[in-house]
């Protein structure tokens, strides 16, 4: 199974936390392969709203929730 990694950030209600402000206003910054080039996407975009201690970015270990719904398989 492929370790993907998803990053996303956005406004949050309490620098502490995880709680996003306006889900509309998420910033995908994208789906990587690796950890690594996740950490690097990750680093890049929280330099970029590093003054701004509202904006959080985080790194979300897609492989680890993959279980794929029996229900939601294509027919073979």
């Amino acid at each position: 199974m492929s370790k993907l990694h998803l990053v996303f950030g956005g406004r949050v209600t309490d620098p502490r936390g995880l709680e996003f402000d306006d889900l509309d206003a998420i910033d995908i910054v994208g789906i990587f392969p690796d950890l690594e080039s996740a950490e690097a996407a990750w680093r890049g975009a929280a330099q970029r709203t590093v003054d701004d201690a509202e904006m959080k970015y985080v790194v979300v270990h897609l492989h680890r929730l993959l279980e794929p719904d029996p229900h939601l398989q294509a027919p073979r």
